[in-house]
């Protein structure tokens, strides 16, 4: 069993910051590609940042310059600093995990989603 859990959401003012986290913990063997999505209400979950296990970044255009992926290996944690926040980057913030499992197979898991409001 695997599992993501997430923290750091809450009620910013635009222009503010808010740093998100994401612990995964299980029978895990590695950790590959690690990302961030996000959805907002009446819309799509799209994709927000991604980071591979070696490092190598991927970010949505609507956030490049303000969100900054990072990741702590040995902690299994992965962090999204989001910065210069606006109105329209509210929604619910989910973490994603490309895990292999210690007993074999290979999965796809979701955190429960973090709520990120941004709002005066």
């Amino acid at each position: 069993q695997v599992q993501l859990v997430e923290s750091g959401g809450g009620l910013v003012q635009p222009g503010g910051s808010l740093r998100l986290s994401c612990t995964a913990s299980g029978s895990i063997a590695s950790i590959g590609a690690m990302a961030w999505y996000r959805q907002a209400p009446g819309k799509e979950r799209e994709s927000v940042a991604a980071i591979t296990s070696g490092g190598m970044l991927n970010y949505a255009d609507s956030v490049k310059g303000r969100f900054t992926i990072s990741r702590d290996n040995a902690k299994s944690t992965v962090y999204l600093q989001m910065n210069s926040l606006k109105p329209e980057d509210t929604a619910v913030y989910y973490c994603n995990a490309d895990v292999r499992r210690r007993l074999g197979g290979r999965g796809d898991y979701w955190g429960q989603g973090t709520q990120v409001t941004v709002s005066s």
